[in-house]
């Protein structure tokens, strides 16, 4: 069977607001700021998307503004548009089951207590998009979910999770030039 085509549309999930600047569940936005302003592009919030966004030579890159739960509204929109199959999708999303710094690249899943690939899936009605998850570390002691992911990093924390940010920046670049599965084999190994 062939690989699939590389992907064309790329989310970075977050949450909108300078209260969320910074947080753990904020890196899929992150990583999406790296990779545009790489390509020397400026986001523009696009109403009918929800979202900001940005795009070059058929590759689109979406963080959706409708907050994490309706992600899903946002990604359709965009899919639909521009008749993005789901198999073309990539979503960057934190993951708090892998330790932090850990880097998993899927071609697919399921939503593991997400809540914004929850909205993905039920919006998409396929879990089979592609997901770059970046481990943001479980809530330690008597610290929620919620605050532990809608707190700002640590002094440490900002430390060890900068050059994954970087490291998933280029897993991303690897998946759009090279496909999904040369990417996993590459990233999935390291992190």
């Amino acid at each position: 069977m062939p690989e699939p085509l590389p992907p064309r549309l790329i989310v970075g999930l977050g949450n909108p607001g300078r209260q969320y600047v910074g947080t753990p569940h904020n890196v899929g936005f992150e990583v999406l700021n790296r990779l545009v302003e790489k390509r020397g592009l400026r986001w523009q919030v696009n109403r009918p998307f929800q979202g900001e966004f940005a795009s070059v030579g058929g590759l689109f890159f979406l963080k959706p503004l409708t907050y994490m739960n309706l992600s899903g509204q946002s990604v359709g929109a965009v899919a639909r548009f521009y008749k993005v199959p789901v198999s073309e999708i990539l979503v960057v999303v934190d993951d708090v089951a892998l330790a932090l710094g850990r880097l998993r690249l899927r071609t697919s899943g399921s939503a593991g207590g997400h809540n914004g690939l929850k909205s993905l899936i039920q919006h998409l009605q396929t879990s089979e998009f592609a997901r770059l998850r970046i481990g943001v570390g479980e809530a330690g002691g008597h610290e929620s979910l919620a605050d532990h992911v809608l707190a700002p990093f640590s002094k440490v924390e900002r430390e060890k999770i900068e050059p994954v940010l970087d490291r998933a920046a280029e897993a991303v670049e690897y998946a759009c030039s090279t496909g999904l599965e040369s990417a996993m084999n590459l990233f999935n190994q390291t992190s």
